[in-house]
């Protein structure tokens, strides 16, 4: 399916755009319930039918090695630079795809996919990706014991519930038929276990919290469960009371711990999450777990003097993570702090060195300034990237502040001088952001070669981006209304040379009547004119997000 000149692609995606261009376009007034409910009915069909195609898109880019190719290394990544995707739901997509794609062999034969039924009902729009994502998960937990044929009649039982059935409920019907599969667990290997272990802890959101799911092997269950039995029973670990003893519980008074535990209103739950909070607290500055990019492995946190002197705000750690201030104080109870000083733009002042390797000072440093990967559109935190050269220290690039930049290892990669190399440069003084580290695309991703900024880390540069735009669009978008009121004023009529006389009224052409009547056109009104709501709107927007243009 190899486009040519750009034909395949447009037969492809012309139709649909236009016939979704045409349902937009028509009235739902007319339709009777009945027909509103079978028009609801027919275009989540057609949405269905169209995840199926979006995962034919997305095999085909990857057996082209489109994202090896752009540099975006995983198709993942590639999907979200090409569609803007969030990572989760490009993530999703990934999957769904892994299992219910058809993909091409070697030699270049087509492979059934690995649930079939399931794929045939999508593609056929008969359930939903959520029903896709249910009966992987069911699948999933097949052991590895069971037999081909009873593995897909699983889940071809699935696929035929997904039918006619709830996303929700196919968890249960699951159950059912892995308590039938493997009724006393016997089944299940080591390797079923080690393919369904993890733990994976979800982005932060913007209260501060973050969620956290997964599966644990019976190992890691059977070094927490004492940790847990110790340290999370009521009395034990509560921040809430300060007469709580943490983790030296051996030489509390057993009195204080019953008392503690009396007045300990926390849920199981709440108690796990502070032992584990203990635990770790306790070892923040442990040196025997070495030492990870050339720094000691621990918590490295990042605030502004200004917040720590109003004792608010939030201070931010090299994985991206925010904390509020005065938690984070509790932190650094026991560190040694450090005092980074910035120029105007928010770049560390020099601090330089002979050596090529970065020095932990100088980590610290751009883990404050930069706070993650400096290659457009890269989120990886400081925490995964490497001191990079921006000239590189083999062509006279010294190891000085000003020539270094964060780069994870797989955008550290792209940086070469063969076909497809990414380059690095600094932006200039008549930059809006002088000093920092620009990245130069290869042609086949940009044909302008602009050096272009990550923005990602720094909310607050893509916030007055934003402002900036619509600013932009308002001051445009006022200067085409007063032209459009100076050439309606020009076409009004001459005035009459004698002054009109106003004792007499004016002479109503639609209603025959002697009322006065107004212009038609009165500059600075009318459809050119922006209503009070349109400019209040903006004015708000721009007052609440607390910056200018």
């Amino acid at each position: 399916m190899h486009s040519i000149g750009g034909e395949i692609a447009e037969r492809v995606a012309e139709p649909a755009l236009m016939a979704v261009s045409d349902l937009l376009e028509r009235s739902l007034t007319p339709l009777s319930d009945g027909d509103l409910v079978a028009a609801m009915r027919d275009v989540e069909t057609c949405a269905r039918r169209l995840a199926a195609m979006q995962h034919r898109l997305l095999i085909e880019a990857e057996e082209r090695s489109l994202p090896s190719r752009t540099g975006a290394k995983t198709v993942k990544r590639f999907l979200m630079q090409t569609l803007r995707l969030s990572s989760a739901d490009a993530g999703s997509r990934v999957n769904a795809a892994q299992w219910v794609g058809t993909f091409h062999d070697l030699d270049g034969e087509l492979r059934d996919p690995q649930l079939p039924c399931t794929a045939g009902a999508l593609t056929s729009g008969e359930v939903s990706i959520d029903h896709v994502r249910g009966i992987v998960t069911v699948m999933n937990r097949v052991p590895r014991g069971v037999s081909d044929a009873d593995r897909e009649a699983a889940e071809q039982i699935l696929a035929e519930f997904a039918r006619s059935g709830s996303p929700d409920d196919i968890d249960k019907v699951g159950d059912r038929i892995l308590a039938h599969l493997d009724p006393d667990g016997r089944l299940t290997t080591d390797l079923d276990r080690a393919r369904m272990r993890g733990v994976m802890i979800g982005r932060q959101r913007s209260d501060g919290m973050s969620p956290i799911r997964g599966d644990i092997d019976p190992v890691l269950r059977a070094l927490l469960d004492p940790l847990l039995a110790k340290y999370a029973r009521p009395g034990v670990c509560n921040f809430e009371d300060p007469n709580s003893p943490a983790v030296e519980i051996d030489t509390a008074d057993p009195t204080a711990i019953a008392e503690a535990a009396r007045a300990d209103h926390r849920t199981p739950a709440q108690r796990n999450h502070d032992a584990l909070t203990a635990i770790l607290r306790s070892g923040l500055v442990a040196e025997d777990l070495g030492r990870h990019r050339g720094m000691p492995v621990t918590t490295v946190l990042t605030m502004k003097l200004e917040d720590l002197e109003r004792d608010s705000g939030v201070a931010s750690t090299a994985t991206g993570t925010v904390v509020p201030i005065r938690e984070a104080l509790q932190l650094a109870e026991h560190s040694r702090p450090y005092l980074a000083v910035f120029d105007h733009a928010g770049l560390p002042l020099h601090l330089g060195r002979m050596k090529r390797l970065a020095s932990p000072a100088q980590r610290l440093a751009l883990i404050a300034a930069l706070r993650g990967c400096s290659r457009p559109g890269c989120d990886a935190p400081a925490s995964l990237c490497a001191a990079h050269h921006i000239r590189d220290f083999a062509a006279g690039g010294r190891t000085d502040i000003e020539n270094l930049a964060l780069a994870c290892d797989a955008c550290h990669a792209l940086i070469h001088n063969g076909p497809g190399g990414w380059k690095t440069t600094t932006a200039g003084p008549d930059s809006r952001h002088p000093g920092r580290t620009a990245w130069i695309a290869p042609e086949h991703i940009d044909p302008t070669r602009t050096p272009r900024i990550n923005h990602r880390h720094h909310a607050d540069e893509l916030l007055a981006t934003i402002i900036a735009r619509i600013h932009v669009r308002d001051d445009l978008e006022r200067q085409q209304r007063r032209q459009h009121a100076h050439k309606q004023h020009q076409r009004r009529p001459a005035a009459h040379p004698h002054p009109p006389d106003t004792t007499a009224p004016c002479h109503n052409p639609t209603t025959g009547s002697g009322q006065s009547t107004a212009p038609s056109v009165i500059p600075g009104s009318g459809r050119g004119a922006p209503s009070r709501g349109h400019r209040r709107r903006h004015g708000v927007l721009s007052g609440q997000l607390g910056t200018g243009s």
